[in-house]
């Protein structure tokens, strides 16, 4: 496993929060981790996980855990919401800078010129241009959002 790997910045970063005591860094960085080395069992023997396969497996872990903000706003629990909150902002530390808006809206133009996209049919092309272009750095149902304005405009 190659020292820059994002599994080996949580694991250093593990010791650094065992040290410290911070137990809800910890805790999700011990998720993290596992959610890491499951992934890498699902590979052949001995293969690690590239950098856009690691990427890949922490953005599910954020998804899981705006999707269960959303139900425990929906319940009224509050405490939990923000417990979600800090485990995101702990992910969020070892995935690349997001897309900002005007950003992905300026992709989203490139995209529709080049695969040329002429209205709502065309959605789906777009979007896996999109998303090419962006690995990781966005969220598909963003992107699939932002498309449908834009070719429902065009």
């Amino acid at each position: 496993m190659a020292d820059d790997t994002i599994l080996s910045r949580i694991q250093t970063d593990m010791t650094a929060a065992m040290k410290s005591r911070e137990a809800a860094t910890l805790s999700t960085l011990r998720m993290l981790k596992t959610a890491l080395m499951e992934a890498r069992t699902r590979k052949p023997r001995d293969a690690s996980l590239t950098a856009d396969e690691e990427i890949e497996v922490l953005q599910r872990y954020a998804k899981k855990r705006r999707e269960a903000i959303e139900e425990f706003r929906k319940l009224g629990r509050d405490d939990l919401v923000a417990s979600e909150e800090k485990e995101i902002a702990v992910t969020a530390a070892y995935l690349p800078q997001g897309l900002g808006d005007d950003e992905l809206r300026a992709l989203i133009r490139e995209a529709i010129a080049a695969t040329g996209a002429a209205g709502p049919k065309d959605t789906g092309k777009v979007i896996g241009a999109v998303m090419a272009k962006a690995k990781g750095r966005v969220e598909g149902g963003t992107v699939s959002r932002l498309v449908k304005e834009a070719l429902a405009g065009a």
